[in-house]
Formats: structure tokens, sequence, C-alpha cells
């Protein structure tokens, strides 16, 4: 592999989605999914930013907001196409179905970010609400972290029950190994990535945590004086606050996420990364051999991107037999 001693300049992050993962760096996005007669497909695209403004990324706190939609936006576009290549390649003609739309992919979205601030913001909040503290009270933001941290833990054993998701955490525990492969510095083989934690500080389950832990300290300075004298419309009030409050606070939780990816072996930064590890072990599973090939090859196809950036990379799907067709660097 060429380039080894740019491996800390050059952040690699990664997605797991249906039968497959994908992969961005700095000007590339690959997804590799492994379709349904067993062939590697890899769609490869240059990084495309949403945000047209090259400054706003160079700005702490702003940067992360921003780099946070992106990743929702490309994830969804991720989970979508995956989707429709398991569409496009069954082998049963009972199992074709339409593909899905880009329309239908925005509509997710929109879904998934209300489900999201329903299920860690707004019903923590009520739920404290019902012990009747105040709302600016410290008992009461201490009690809604507790909700918020709990509801969390809940919500990720209780997907991880099923089949589906099982799969998926394995794509996701196959992502980190082979990130982890590269950052280390080996040759990006199934059997250099097998011995590979699973567990990787710069995951998205760890921003999770951390915007969750940090939105108590945040509530509790920002909220702390009643608004109004009517108990639940105060309520009601701080909640509409609390939502908005949500976006700096995973602009804060991105400068956290990125100094313990850099500086997690450090003392100072252990506790940070801890509690984001652990919470891995539910949404992570040790991958097998195929789906660590699926892993491997989305990301030598994102740093052969990197090291060719004037190449323009194909509209069409390629499909490969193994890991040993992909080209890579």
């Amino acid at each position: 592999m060429k380039n080894s001693d740019n491996r800390e300049s050059l952040a690699v992050g990664g997605q797991a989605v249906m039968e497959g993962v994908m992969m961005r760096s700095r000007n590339a996005l690959v997804l590799a999914c492994r379709t349904p007669g067993g062939k590697i497909a890899v769609s490869e695209q240059k990084w495309k930013t949403v945000f047209k403004t090259p400054s706003l990324y160079k700005i702490p706190f702003i940067r992360g907001i921003l780099i946070f939609a992106e990743t929702l936006v490309n994830g969804m576009g991720a989970i979508t196409l995956s989707a429709n290549l398991q569409i496009r390649y069954s082998e049963d003609p009972d199992e074709k179905e339409e593909e899905i739309s880009g329309g239908s992919m925005v509509a997710v979205i929109g879904v998934s970010i209300l489900f999201a601030l329903g299920l860690f913001v707004i019903l923590p909040h009520f739920l404290t609400a019902l012990f009747g503290l105040k709302a600016s009270s410290l008992k009461f933001h201490l009690l809604d972290g507790v909700f918020k941290i709990s509801i969390l833990i809940l919500y990720l054993w209780a997907i991880g029950l099923f089949k589906d998701m099982k799969r998926l955490f394995m794509y996701h525990g196959a992502e980190h190994k082979s990130i982890f492969t590269y950052e280390k510095g080996l040759d990006l083989t199934v059997d250099n990535a097998k011995k590979c934690s699973r567990y990787h500080p710069r995951c998205g389950t760890s921003f999770l945590f951390l915007v969750l832990f940090i939105s108590i300290f945040v509530f509790l300075i920002t909220l702390k004086h009643q608004i109004v004298d009517n108990k639940w419309l105060d309520h009601l009030i701080k909640v509409g606050i609390k939502l908005p409050l949500m976006f700096p606070i995973a602009g804060i939780g991105y400068e956290l996420i990125r100094l313990s990816g850099k500086h997690g072996d450090k003392a100072i930064f252990k506790p940070l990364v801890a509690p984001g590890l652990l919470l891995q072990r539910l949404t992570t599973r040790e991958p097998d051999e195929e789906i660590l090939e699926i892993a491997l090859a989305s990301l030598k196809r994102t740093l052969y991107r990197e090291e060719h950036p004037e190449e323009e990379p194909s509209d069409e799907i390629v499909l490969y037999d193994n890991l040993s067709q992909i080209p890579s660097l």
C-alpha cells in the first residue's frame, strides 16, 4: 500500500448498510455490497459537500453541524442504494420489486429525525415531568439525563434482537475492523482485519452517547430558570427550546469525538471514550470472512480514489467475484 505515512492525516469513516459498507474520505465515497448471488457490487463517486462554503468547515463547532447533516444525507443515500442493489441483483423473480426513489429517501430522513428527537428529547423530558420536579431544577435535568441514556441503551438492545439488525451490526463490526487495519498500517486482508478490534472510538454510537451526555449540561445551564408560571406550558416551551439546541450540541459532540479519535489512548480522554466503546458491544457483532471482504473492498476503493483523484469514477455498478479482484493502490 502506498503512502502509508499519510494515514494520520487521511481520516476514513464508514457506515454499515444493507448487506454492505459505505466508506468515505476527503475526496471519495464508495459503497460495496454483497449481492444475493454472492458477488461484490461496488459504487464509487467523488465526495461532494452539501454546503458550498469551504471556510465553514474550518470553524470549530459549526463544522460538526455541517458534517452531521452531510453524513445523514449521504448515509441515507447509501442505505437506499444498498437496498436497491438487493432488488436489482435478486435471483428470485418473485422478489423483484420497484426500486426505492429519492423522494422516499427524503421522507425517511425526515421521519428519522422526528423519531430521534421524540425518543431522545421529548419522551425523557415528559417522563421526568411526571415526577413533579421543577423543569429548572438540577434534579430534573439529572433525571432527564438518566432517562435519555436508559432509553438509548434499551433501544439499542431491543433492535439488536432482530435478525436483520444482527447482520447489520456484523457489517458495523467489519467497518471498524477494516479501518483499524488501515490505521495500523497493515495490508488490507481478511486475516489482518480479523485480528483488529470491532470497537472504534470514532464511531456514530459513541457520537450519539456524547450528544445525549452533553445535552444534560447544556440544558442545565440554558434552562435553569422558569419561563412561565404555568407548569405544563413551561415544559412545552422548554422542549421547544431543547429541539433546536440539539444542533449546536451535535457540533460540540463532533469536536469531542474528533479529539477522542486522535487521542483516545491518553488518560484524560479515556473517560470520554469508554462509554461509547461499551455501547458498541450492542451495535457491533463479530463479522464472518465474507462480511469482512465487503468492508475491505469498500475501503480499498476509497483509498484508491484518494490516490487517483484525477480519474473520474464510473456511474455504473462494478461487480467482482472476490476481494482479490478489486484493484487497490
